[in-house]
Order: C-alpha cells, then structure tokens, then sequence
C-alpha cells in the first residue's frame, strides 16, 4: 500500500492532492496541467513538495512535519518516462542490464531471462537503440526498471510518443506486468482506452486536486465527461460465456444478463471490460423483441443531469453502471426520473474489439 498526502506550489498551480492505492496498476488520470507528473516526481523524490507524507508500507519515504525524507535511490523506485532514454552507445541487452546496477545485492526478484521472455525483447538485444522502434525501445526501458528490483514502478505517459500502433504492440507487455509480475504501478495517462484496459484503480486529478478515485467501471463517466470533448463513456465488466462463428458473434455475462458483442479472441470464463459511449446507449421504458439492438439489460435511473437540449441518464444495472446520452425531448417523452425502471439498450456493433479488455484477475477466472 502506497499512501499520498501532498500540499505544493508552483507559480501560480497548487497540487493539494492524497491517494492510497494497492496492488496492480493505479491510474492518474486527468488533462494537462492537472498535475499528473507533478505528483508522480514527489513520489519518486525528484521534486521535494512544501508539504507532504508520503509513505510506502510501513517505510516513510517523505514527512515533512519530521523532516523526513529518503532520496530517489533509496526508495527502490523504477521510472519509466515518456521516451525510452536509453543510452546509444549501449545495446539494448547492456541498457536492460543498467538496471541491476540499484537492485539490492543479493535480491533479484526477477531474472534477466524472465524479464526478456516477460517482453519480447529477446531479439533485440544485440541492437543499439538507434535500430529499435519507439514501442521496442520502450519495453527495454521497462524491462530495465524490473532488473533494478522495484518496490513500485512509476510510468510517465509511457505511450504518449508513441503512434498508434506502437502503444497497441505494448499495451499487451503492460498487462503482463500488472497480472504476472505483481509489482504496483502507477500509471500516469490522459488516454481513456488506456486507463480502461490497465488500471485496477482510478484516480481522477483536475486543477491539483483528487476529484474521483475509485475501480474504474465506477469513476468512468466522470473521467470521460467533458474529455476533449468526448461524450461520457461506461464500463460493463462481464464474463466471456460463449462465441458464435457463424454470426461472427461473442456472448457475455454482466450479471444474471447477456450481452452480445464483435467477436473476440478470448477464452469462456474469461473477465473482460466493456466500454461504451454514452451516445451508443438506448433507453426503453420496456423490453423489445422487435428491435435490432440486441442487447437490453434492466436497471433503474439513479441520476438524471441536464446538459443543455440533452440529457445524461445513469441507469444502476443491477450493481453495474451505465450512462446514456438522449435528447431532452426523449427524456420528458418517456418521463425519466430518479428510480424510475427502464432498459438500457445499446448494439453489438457500438462496441468493436478495441474497446473490450482482458480484465484484471481473468486468469484466475478462466482457469
């Protein structure tokens, strides 16, 4: 356990923010400015804050009020930032074995041979960094940080410098981390897809402040509302129960209900997440069997907002959250409030295969 308590000026920016997360991968989550990587180099003792207390376990890393505080190389911290900074005249094997350098003598938890394997990096190691892609350079980085026997891993946007397809090459080897390695990591990003496949928790920063922390399907609307002007996004978390190949379909459960979604390459019994646009989501006062939407799961209004000639409607789907986003003249038609019963409808073909994830502990379910 990792407990945050920081108060700090910068010009005109205070971060006055507090967490405390577990196991797995912690999300920072929030736009630029929010002070993101503010609190993740106080954490890591780069940037010494006015007032703070931050401590890993039973070990005080910083307390101001005591005069406490432990340098960077002492805290058994492993950074990785936006970009790889690998050394160039170094190959990639003599850059990920830096890394042992801070390890503990006598303590190596992991092996360079399971870390290699862990990322995929076996054929690389004969390159120099100037040979490697952005996404080949960056699993280095990381693995550099695993050799250096970490207590917490801290990354930095560790995708942001990268296209597209590169952070979809290594968001796989981040998952692998989080489910096998079991070393906590807190995770700094401002993408929603990224925070929704890794993070087993969220907290949500704006302006230097925790405004939301929670699991992700919970704190997820309002990560995405007004998110560079994306509509509210949701997530369903569901098991894998079955897949159809000849409607090119797949079946789930999210609770004593079944959804039906694109094909995907996952096992039954597997535990997945499932994001869903606010703008993809339907509502019914009843159930249809006459509708091309086939997927409609009951649930009661828990919150209505108004946000102009529209409407937000949270629909609890029997402990499970999801959000619509209607026309205000939809909403008074079927004349939604609070605790009224309806059906939260939404299409398998809203959600594609990149906005369904392999959740946290599906292992454990699938075995």
């Amino acid at each position: 356990m990792i407990a945050v308590r920081v108060r700090h000026r910068q010009g005109d920016f205070v971060l006055d923010a507090g967490f405390e997360a577990g196991g797995g991968v912690t999300a920072l989550f929030g736009p630029s400015g929010s002070g993101k990587t503010s609190l993740v180099q106080m954490i890591a003792g780069l940037t010494r804050p006015e007032e703070a207390v931050i401590a890993f376990g039973d070990t005080v890393w910083n307390d101001t009020g005591r005069r406490v505080f432990v340098p960077p190389h002492r805290r058994r911290i492993g950074y990785v930032f936006q970009e790889g900074r690998l050394f160039p005249h170094l190959t990639a094997r003599q850059n990920l074995l830096y890394g042992r350098f801070f390890a503990p003598r006598g303590e190596r938890p992991i092996s360079e041979e399971e870390v290699v394997a862990l990322l995929g990096i076996g054929r690389l190691l004969a390159q120099r960094p100037g040979t490697l892609s952005g996404g080949e350079k960056q699993r280095v980085a990381i693995g550099r940080a695993l050799l250096s026997a970490p207590r917490l891993i801290l990354m930095d946007e560790p995708l942001s410098a990268l296209d597209r397809a590169r952070r979809q090459e290594i968001l796989p080897y981040i998952e692998r981390i989080r489910d096998e390695v079991r070393i906590p990591v807190i995770y700094v990003s401002h993408a929603l897809n990224e925070v929704a496949r890794l993070a087993n928790r969220v907290v949500l920063l704006e302006e230097g402040r925790v405004r939301a922390e929670g699991e992700p399907r919970r704190v997820f609307p309002e990560l995405s509302l007004g998110h560079d002007g994306v509509a509210p996004q949701s997530i369903l978390e569901a098991r894998v129960i079955g897949h159809e190949p000849h409607f090119g379909l797949s079946m789930a459960e999210v609770g004593d209900s079944v959804v039906t979604l694109q094909p995907i390459g996952l096992p039954e019994g597997t535990l997945v997440r499932i994001r869903i646009p606010a703008t993809d989501v339907m509502i019914a006062l009843d159930r249809h069997a006459d509708l091309s939407a086939l997927n409609q799961l009951p649930g009661v209004v828990a919150a209505i907002e108004t946000d102009g000639h529209h409407v937000l409607v949270t629909v609890d789907c029997r402990g499970q959250r999801l959000v619509a986003r209607i026309t205000l003249l939809s909403a008074e038609r079927l004349r939604l409030g609070a605790g009224t019963h309806v059906h939260a409808l939404f299409k398998a073909m809203a959600v594609d295969g990149a906005a369904i994830y392999r959740a946290p502990g599906s292992e454990a379910a699938g075995s």
